[in-house]
């Protein structure tokens, strides 16, 4: 399974969206969110109101996703994760990282078109932009 970034499932609400990333999306049967992305598009809704989009999200909620909380287990490695990168000189933000968490603590591939800012993180990554 995949756990896609906020920018994959913004991309394919997209009315045109890119071809690569559709390409991708339709061999999937089941895509992951971390609850992060999920507050992520919800706040994106509210400063920026689309009826076509809600409704498109709504749909792809109730029929194509799983959504992973966040818990002990993800926090304590999501700071572990920004602690050593930080370390190294590397400043990753929270949301990243609780989504790099995410992703290795249910051993995902992390699905974005980002993929520098999840280097390090130890996680398989997947950029259907380009791959």
């Amino acid at each position: 399974m995949f756990l896609c970034d906020t920018n994959i499932i913004s991309e394919l609400a997209r009315p045109e969206p890119n071809v690569g990333v559709v390409t991708w999306a339709t061999g999937v049967s089941q895509m992951a969110l971390s609850v992060i992305t999920l507050e992520e598009i919800f706040y994106g809704l509210a400063a920026k109101p689309s009826p076509r989009i809600q409704s498109w999200f709504d749909l792809f909620f109730n029929s194509q996703c799983i959504i992973f909380p966040i818990n002990e287990a993800v926090a304590k490695r999501a700071g572990e994760l920004r602690g050593i990168l930080r370390t190294q000189g590397k400043s990753r933000t929270q949301a990243d990282m609780l989504i790099a968490a995410t992703a290795q603590i249910h051993q995902l591939t992390l699905v974005t078109r980002n993929t520098r800012d999840f280097e390090g993180c130890g996680i398989p990554l997947l950029n259907p932009f380009r791959d």
